[in-house]
C-alpha cells in the first residue's frame, strides 16, 4: 500500500483539535481538521446523497464539528469542488489534514478512527495508480489476463487479512467496506475486460471466455443501498450490469450506445436491482449518461418510454422531462434565440452581439456537474484543437464573483434568473450549444465531456 508520513507537528495540530472535547461529551462523534490552501470557507459532510452538516473554517483554516447521533458507516466530505469518503463510528474523534493543491495525496487522519480511514485513502490512491497500469493488461488473452487478476486478488486479500489480524476489534461493517475497497476495483476491471479487449484487439470482437471466468460473482451482492454511492462498489455494479447487457447479443460499442442497447440496459437494471432506491438511481444515471454520450439533441423514444415505465421516482421523471423539453427548445439549423448574459464587470450583453460573425461553442455550466479545474483543462484543449471556434463559458446561476480565474475573463459570463436562456435550462443540467458564423445552431445539446462532441466541433471549425 502507499505509505504516508504524518510529521510530529501535524499530529500535535490534530490532537490539539481532538482535546477540545469535554468529559460531558464522551458519547458524541467529532469530525474536524486543518485545510491548507482552502478553496472555500467550509466543509460539508454527507451521508449517501444527503448533506447532514456544514462546518466552517476558523481564521487558522481549522474546523471542528460535533455529531450527537450518527450511525456507523460511510460518509463523504466536500471542500471546494473535491470530495473524499470516510468511515465513522459513534464516539470517533476523527481529524484530518489536507492540502487542496494535492487533495487526495496529502490527506491524512489522526485521532480515534484514524487507522480505518488512513487505510481507506491508501486503497483509493493505490487504485488510482493501478488504473494507469491496466491498459496493457486488457490486451492480454483471457487465460493470461485471469492469471494476472487472480495473483493480484491474492495480494489484496493478504492486505485485508493482515489488517484484520492487527485490528481484531474492527466491526463487521468496516471489515466489509475494507474488503470492497481492496478487491472491488479489481473485480470491476474483470467485468470490463471483454469490452476493453474488443477495443484493443485486431478483430474488435469480444474474447471467448471460459465458464469459470466470472465465478467470483457467486460471492457478490449487487443490491446494497448503503454502498451504492461508494465508488468501488458502484463501479463494480455498473460494469456488471453493462456486461450482462452485452451478453444479450449486443456488439461492442464503439462511439455511441444504440437505442436498443440503452433499452436493454434499463431492463437489465430493473431485473437485477431489487432495491427501489438504487434501481431508480441507476435508471436515471443510465438514461442521462447515454443521452450525454451521444452529444446530440435527438432523444430516442424507446429508451425514454422505457425509463418512464420502469422508474418509480416522480422527482427523477420530472428531471428527465425537463431535459427533454430543454433539448426541444433549441432547434438545429435555426438561428439561436437572443438572450442576455452578464459579464464580470456586471454589464448585461446580448449573446448575439458577443458571437456575431463567429463560430462559437456556448458552454452552460453548473458546478454540481463540472469542476472549474476540469473546465479549464477541457477548454484549453478544445481551443487549441479548434482554433477557429470561440469558446464561451456561461454559468447557469451565477454572480459577479464566480469567474474562473485561469480562463480569459472576456469569454466568461453568467445568467441571472430573468435571462431568456433559462427557458432552455430548466433542468439546470450543463449543455453546449454550437453556433456557426451565421448564428445558426449546428448542435443544440452537445456534451462538453463526451468524445462525440469532436466531429461537430471539427465541422464547425472548418466552416469559412
Amino acid at each position: 500500500m502507499i505509505n504516508k508520513v504524518i510529521t510530529f507537528l501535524q499530529i500535535l495540530l490534530l490532537i490539539g483539535l481532538i482535546s477540545c472535547k469535554s468529559e460531558n461529551n464522551k458519547r458524541a462523534t467529532y469530525f474536524g481538521g486543518k485545510i491548507i490552501n482552502p478553496k472555500s470557507n467550509h466543509v460539508v459532510l454527507f451521508s449517501m446523497d444527503k448533506a447532514i452538516d456544514t462546518f466552517y473554517l476558523d481564521k487558522t483554516n481549522r474546523f471542528i464539528g460535533k455529531l450527537d447521533s450518527i450511525d456507523e458507516g460511510l460518509y463523504s466530505f466536500f471542500h471546494g469542488n473535491e470530495s473524499q469518503y470516510i468511515y465513522l463510528e459513534p464516539k470517533d474523534s476523527l481529524m484530518l489534514r489536507l492540502n487542496t493543491w494535492a487533495f487526495d495525496e496529502s490527506l491524512v487522519f489522526a485521532g480515534e478512527g484514524a487507522e480505518r480511514n488512513n487505510i481507506l485513502i491508501d486503497c483509493f490512491l493505490e487504485d488510482e495508480k493501478e488504473k494507469k497500469e491496466f491498459y496493457n493488461q486488457n490486451k492480454l488473452e483471457p487465460t493470461k489476463f485471469k492469471e494476472k487478476m487472480d495473483s493480484l486478488f491474492v495480494l489484496k486479500l493478504k492486505t485485508y487479512i493482515t489488517y484484520l489480524e492487527n485490528h481484531p476489534n474492527e466491526t463487521k461493517g468496516f471489515s466489509e467496506v475494507l474488503k470492497i475497497s481492496l478487491t472491488y476495483p479489481l473485480l470491476a476491471r474483470i467485468e470490463k475486460y471483454p469490452i476493453m479487449y474488443a477495443k484493443y484487439s485486431k478483430t474488435r470482437n469480444f474474447p471467448e471466455l471460459d465458464k469459470s471466468f466470472f465465478n467470483f460473482r457467486n460471492n457478490i451482492k449487487i443490491d446494497k443501498d448503503l454502498l451504492m454511492y461508494y465508488p468501488p462498489y458502484y463501479r463494480y455494479v455498473k460494469n456488471y450490469l453493462y456486461n450482462e447487457t452485452y451478453s444479450l447479443g449486443h456488439p461492442p460499442v464503439k462511439n455511441t450506445y444504440s437505442a436498443k442497447f440503452t433499452f436493454d440496459l434499463l431492463n437489465t437494471i430493473d431485473k437485477k436491482i431489487v432495491s427501489e432506491k438504487s434501481r431508480n438511481a441507476l435508471l436515471k444515471e443510465t438514461f442521462i449518461s447515454h443521452f450525454y454520450n451521444k452529444s446530440s439533441c435527438n432523444i430516442n423514444k424507446d429508451p425514454l418510454n422505457k425509463f418512464f415505465e420502469l422508474s418509480t421516482s416522480e422527482k427523477d421523471k420530472k428531471l428527465i422531462q425537463k431535459i427533454v423539453n430543454d433539448a426541444k427548445a433549441v432547434v438545429k439549423n435555426q438561428k439561436i434565440q437572443d438572450f442576455d448574459v452578464i459579464d464580470y464587470s456586471d454589464s448585461k450583453k446580448s449573446i448575439k452581439d458577443i458571437i456575431k460573425g463567429k463560430s462559437a461553442m456556448l458552454l452552460f455550466w453548473n458546478p454540481a456537474y463540472y469542476s472549474e479545474s476540469y473546465i479549464v483543462s477541457r477548454v484549453n484543449y478544445l481551443s487549441t484543437s479548434y482554433p477557429n471556434i470561440k469558446f464561451i463559458q456561461i454559468k447557469i446561476d451565477g454572480n459577479d464573483s464566480d469567474r474562473i480565474k485561469e480562463l480569459d475573463i472576456k469569454d466568461q459570463f453568467y445568467l441571472d434568473e430573468n435571462s431568456e436562456a433559462q427557458t432552455f435550462l430548466t433542468s439546470k443540467m450543463p449543455r453546449c450549444i454550437l453556433v456557426n458564423k451565421l448564428g445558426k445552431v449546428t448542435n443544440g445539446y452537445a456534451s462538453f465531456s463526451s468524445y462525440n462532441i469532436n466531429p461537430y466541433l471539427k465541422l464547425l471549425n472548418e466552416i469559412n
